[in-house]
């Protein structure tokens, strides 16, 4: 794969793995209906998507490392007494469902949608504008210091959704923390927070797999360079969201989404 084939497939993840836009969407699409680093193996796309997930994973260690650090000393010193050891147990809680799922399901899912890209398409389009207009119609009444077990797990449980290349962990997850009223930038900062386990868990599955080694020795530059890019312009991404939903809605995502599931649909069609 070439260095503008890495640049823009690590582009994309670092963007579209925060944004709630749907990064594995994003890959499919740019890879097999753009022709983005086009010919690879399915094993060398899943093993190449495991490097990119792992530079968005650094990023947001290094982005929250204080708040994670600060969740993980006070939820084994103190536990759910305190406001940040009781956010780390929610997560582990919230982690589960689409743990579960992922580990029983995710090859089935792989195959059968992966390359299903009117599907694809549909969700890309649907999911934009259940974001919007669950952040448009929900009240704004919990921070991340109120929420309770529920709350994260019914966040967790959106998750399961995402598995589904279009839907978007973090737009299923905002969208959810939105409908039970927490507020957008809370809500998106604990989507975040989720992605760290579920990410990591993917990376280290991919990793123990005998098959995947022998593919990230012969192609390390490739992969370095994937990690590298993603990670940066996902500190970037990190902080322009956060920023930007101060003072905006989700309606720019909605139409980038509807727009970029028109762009697909009219490219099969005539393609053929």
């Amino acid at each position: 794969m070439n260095f503008f084939s890495v640049f823009i497939l690590g582009l994309i993840q670092g963007i579209a793995e925060f944004l709630p836009i749907s990064s594995s969407a994003h890959l499919i699409i740019f890879r097999d209906i753009f022709g983005i680093g086009k010919g690879m193996s399915l094993n060398m796309e899943l093993a190449f998507d495991i490097a990119l997930h792992l530079g968005t994973l650094l990023a947001i260690a290094v982005y929250f490392f204080k708040d994670f650090f600060n969740m993980i000393i006070k939820g084994l010193t103190k536990g759910v007494k305190d406001e940040n050891g009781k956010l780390l147990w929610y997560l582990i809680a919230a982690t589960i469902p689409a743990a579960i799922v992922g580990v029983l399901f995710e090859d089935s899912i792989e195959n059968i949608v992966r390359k299903n890209y009117f599907l694809i398409a549909a969700a890309l389009m649907i999911m934009g504008i259940i974001i919007y207009l669950a952040d448009k119609y929900s009240k704004s009444t919990k921070n991340l210091k109120n929420i309770s077990l529920i709350d994260s797990i019914i966040i967790g449980c959106s998750q399961v959704f995402a598995l589904i290349p279009g839907f978007s962990r973090s737009g299923t997850t905002i969208a959810a923390g939105r409908l039970i009223g927490i507020k957008k930038d809370e809500a998106a900062k604990f989507s975040f927070y989720l992605s760290a386990p579920v990410v990591c868990g993917a990376v280290v599955l991919k990793l123990i797999d005998k098959t995947t080694w022998p593919i990230i020795i012969a192609n390390y530059q490739t992969f370095l360079l994937g990690i590298i890019i993603s990670f940066v312009v996902g500190l970037i991404c990190i902080k322009w969201l956060l920023k930007y939903l101060d003072n905006h809605n989700f309606k720019l995502f909605m139409i980038y989404r509807i727009i970029l599931a028109l762009v697909v649909i009219a490219s099969l069609l005539i393609g053929g």
